[in-house]
Formats: structure tokens, sequence, C-alpha cells
């Protein structure tokens, strides 16, 4: 493979890498890398793991160039932090699009085969950035999710309570009603009073919630007629089977081009379950290990057969 320092944007320069592959005939199908939540750099690093750089990697052992980016959150933390409008339009969504239209400016890139692969919080963007711009021949969907993100973060709260001794669990669950009470009537807020309401902390805003969930994932998806490639972990405990996996192929069941595929004994960042265990999620993630080659080679398989 060739790899090839880029910068992605202008007003918030983002360092990225162009992975292109070593042998056959340009111009080549690419993907747009798409992070999920949090600060996270062009690797989508994670303690020990770093799915961005497997997933470059191995496409490009498969023909497919990609490019991938710090995170405008990673690289601007402390001004994010004060934007108190922030929003995942100028978290993730124009800088996934600013990379994708440096792919079609490039002559060894098929302006006509770019396709979007988003992990966790990009997964659940992907349907999103394709309507604002992306404009992708297809979508892949890693370990996401059509739920509110609001939801997905309750249910973590409740999955992680259930483990805990009964003390901490009524605690815990006193607490996280008290914190969750705060999107109660986000819905029903002007995009004025979203802006000054803190949510999570002092600078996580309501509108960052509100802007992304007015309109949901099966909205965008029920529209969609472009090909979708929507792949999970069964042993995933950050979103799960049950509440993720299968809403997907309920909403999906009818689409023309669609497939969900669900992969035993991988976890979140489909790599080989640790310890499944939502307590000890730093432990599952600070083993090296590496995105299942035949993941890679899946999602390959499918670029290569539309």
């Amino acid at each position: 493979m060739i790899e090839e320092k880029i910068v992605v944007g202008s007003e918030f320069p983002l360092n990225g890498l162009l992975t292109l592959p070593a042998g056959g005939d340009a111009p080549y199908p690419a993907v747009v890398l798409v992070h999920g939540s949090g600060p996270s750099d062009m690797n989508e690093a994670v303690y020990g793991v770093k799915p961005f750089l497997d997933l470059a990697q191995g496409l490009a052992r498969h023909g497919i160039a990609s490019i991938r980016y710090d995170k405008r959150t990673f690289t601007y933390a402390k001004q994010m932090a004060k934007l108190n409008e922030l929003t995942v339009k100028e978290e993730t969504i124009e800088d996934a699009i600013l990379a994708t239209e440096l792919l079609r400016r490039d002559p060894r890139i098929d302006p006509n085969r770019i396709f979007i692969v988003g992990h966790s919080m990009g997964g659940m963007l992907a349907p999103r950035i394709d309507v604002e711009g992306g404009n992708y021949a297809g979508l892949v969907i890693l370990a996401g999710t059509p739920r509110r993100l609001e939801d997905v973060m309750l249910s973590q709260n409740e999955a992680f309570l259930k483990t805990a001794n009964p003390l901490i669990r009524w605690i815990g669950k006193r607490q996280v009603k008290k914190a969750f009470s705060k999107f109660e009537r986000l819905y029903d807020m002007s995009d004025e009073e979203a802006r000054k309401t803190p949510v999570l902390g002092k600078h996580v805003m309501a509108i960052y919630f509100k802007d992304m969930g007015k309109k949901q994932v099966r909205e965008y998806l029920e529209a969609s007629t472009k090909p979708i490639f929507v792949l999970h972990g069964e042993g995933d405990f950050q979103v799960t089977v049950a509440d993720d996996f299968e809403l997907y192929k309920d909403i999906l069941k009818d689409h023309p081009s669609a497939t969900c595929t669900l992969y035993p004994g991988l976890n979140h960042m489909l790599m080989p379950v640790v310890y499944g265990d939502i307590k000890k999620a730093k432990k599952e993630y600070s083993k090296p290990q590496h995105v299942a080659e035949y993941v890679i080679a899946d999602i390959a398989a499918w670029i290569h057969g539309l």
C-alpha cells in the first residue's frame, strides 16, 4: 500500500492520510472513514486498539483506497469545548464531506465509487452525511445504532447498573434519573433555549442532542435507495443486538439493497471479545488486537460486488 499525508479542510485543517493500494489499476474505489463519538485521532485509537488503521491497511490489500483524518474535537479540543452551539454538523459532518470532496478531486479515485464507512456514532450519522453532501455510492455501518443518542446513553447506564451491587445500583439509578430528566423537554425546546441549556457538564448543550435527534436515523434509511451494509458484533455491549442490530434489520427489511451481518464473538470494534462486560470496557480495548480480517474481506467483497 501507499500512504500520503493530506489535510482535510481549511478553516479547521485536520491532518490525515490517504491510503492507496500498491498495485491494481486506478482509478480505485475508496472509502471515507468516519469516527465514533468523542475526540479521536485518524486511527480512531482507543487504548490499545486502532480500528481505522486496520481498516485502511486491510482495504488497501483488497484494492480499495481510504481517507482517514483526526477528528475536529481531537485537534481543536479547547475551541470546540467553548462552542456552546456545537452540533454533529461541526463535529463530524462537515469534515466527512470535505474529506469526500478531496477524494473526488483525486484522479486516482473513481468519483462514482466512493463509500462511507461509519463506526459507532459515525455509522449512526452515515445516512445523514450521505444526504447532506456526501452522495456516496453506498453506506457501510459498523456497530451503529438507529436509536437516538440519549436513548443509547440511558441504555448503557442501565446495563452498567444491572451488574452493580444493590447500594451502588440504588444510588446510581437516582443519579441517572436526575441526569436524564434534562432530556425530557428536549424536542419541545426552541433552538435558542437548547443552545443555553447544558445537559452534560458545562459545555455539552441540549442543541447537540436536539439537532441529532430531530430527524431520526429510521427516516433517513427509509428514504434511501443506496446500497447499505450493516455489520455488528454479537458481543457488542455498547450498542446491542437486541436494541440496535435487530432494529436495523426491521427498518431495512424492505430495502432493495441492504445487507445486515452479525458476527459471533466480536465486540464493538469488530475485534474478538475479551471480557464482554461493560464494566470492563477499558480493559476490553486495552488488549492490542485488530479488526477481524474476515470483516474487512466482507466489506471489500461488498464494495467490489456493487
